[in-house]
């Protein structure tokens, strides 16, 4: 069960273990870990789906180990697996290659595969214990790739603390870095965060990116407040000075804009979490793209949730009914949620991203690079809604 506590996976550096079938990637996970982690068989095919282990890791900290499916699976089902296996890559920070003796075509093959999307790789000869010649296979690997392989037996426990190591220098150099609300605010400022409580809000509970921003303010030594929207007002009032910074719900920007103290900055989650995992930037160029939306035009509305639709939904109700009033009702619109993402983005006009709170960046950032690649803009919920009333451009941004 998931607690306050906890680091959220969307924060957790993501690292994906590769191989063929019984190559022992579940084998040094467990190793790595100290963890029975993964179930561990002779049997071919074991892992069928990408299993995901959340970890605390002396000298990694947060992060989350990812075992896949072999890449050399096989059927109708095999190649079902190897796809997702091969989806896997839109999320990961890391990748780790096995090598487990024979033929190395398919991991040389996984390898460029990751050096071309850009993310770095640390090949490993697994199952060191077992190799008849390993200094002529490290170099047989070495020759082929141009890299040299680390040796590592999850049996014997040897090179665990080296692949340790070399994941420890590929880590992003800014990874931990709390970039929330960047530069708005900082010692001593006060900051009010207006947070609707509506049927969309988990009963008892505060929103992920709600929490997350409260935590990193009060990190930041902020004076933090908050209030609901219809207590704006006397909030302002009872505080008795403004506010440096007022963050709330993108559903409330033009309520809370109208209302709020000349001095004061005002931001969204949405808006801060554009910027936290995605491209700010580029959401506030793909925007205007909805100025020229027509009832010919087909938008997609891409969520990261998987939560059942309430009334008023933000992606399935408000924002479809804002395009519509603009471009007209017969405008289409998809919509997807979780991992659903169209392999084929070619016939629309302009897709809209939620503020990605439950995916890591490395995953958003697939989904921008994709939408770049067919030339379609992306937006998201917070600067879509500041764009479409017309106060993007007195928003506050990270």
């Amino acid at each position: 069960m998931t607690t306050l506590n906890d680091t959220p996976s969307a924060n957790r550096l993501h690292i994906g273990f590769y191989g063929k079938r019984n190559s022992g990637k579940s084998s040094l996970i467990n190793a790595f870990t100290g963890q029975q982690v993964s179930i561990v068989s002779d049997i071919a095919g074991t892992t069928t789906d990408p299993v995901n282990k959340a970890m605390e890791i002396h000298g990694i900290g947060a992060c989350m180990l990812i075992d896949t499916a072999g890449f050399d699976d096989i059927g109708e089902l095999g190649e079902m697996r190897i796809k997702k296996t091969e989806k896997t890559a839109e999320r990961i920070d890391i990748a780790v290659v096995l090598f487990s003796g024979g033929d190395i075509t398919k991991e040389c093959e996984w390898y460029e595969f990751f050096k071309g999307k850009k993310i770095p790789v640390i090949p490993v000869v697994s199952k060191a214990d077992m190799l008849v010649n390993g200094s002529a296979y490290v170099f047989k690997v070495r020759n082929k790739i141009g890299e040299k392989p680390l040796m590592v037996s999850a049996v014997e426990g040897s090179g665990i603390e080296e692949l340790k190591e070399h994941l420890i220098r590929l880590m992003p150099s800014d990874y931990n870095s709390p970039t929330i609300t960047g530069s708005l605010c900082g010692e001593n400022d006060l900051v009010l965060l207006v947070m609707p409580q509506d049927i969309q809000a988990p009963k008892g509970r505060l929103i992920l990116p709600q929490v997350q921003t409260i935590r990193e303010l009060l990190d930041k030594k902020c004076f933090v407040s908050a209030c609901t929207t219809d207590k704006f007002v006397h909030s302002i009032k009872t505080l008795g000075k403004a506010p440096k910074l007022i963050i709330t719900d993108s559903q409330v920007f033009d309520y809370v804009y109208n209302n709020k103290p000349e001095e004061s900055m005002l931001t969204s989650f949405s808006v801060l979490f554009a910027a936290y995992k995605g491209d700010l930037d580029y959401y506030i160029e793909g925007a205007k793209a909805i100025d020229a939306l027509n009832e010919n035009s087909r938008v997609l509305i891409a969520e990261c949730c998987t939560h059942a639709p309430l009334s008023e939904d933000i992606g399935r109700e408000k924002i479809p009914r804002l395009l519509r009033k603009r471009a007209g009702e017969k405008l289409k619109i998809d919509i997807v949620s979780g991992t659903d993402f169209p392999e084929d983005l070619s016939k629309y006009d302009l897709i809209i991203q939620c503020g990605g709170c439950m995916f890591n960046r490395k995953y958003i950032m697939s989904r921008i690079d994709k939408a770049k690649s067919y030339n379609v803009p992306m937006t998201n919920y917070g600067v879509t809604i500041a764009h479409i009333t017309g106060i993007l451009d007195n928003i506050s941004k990270p």
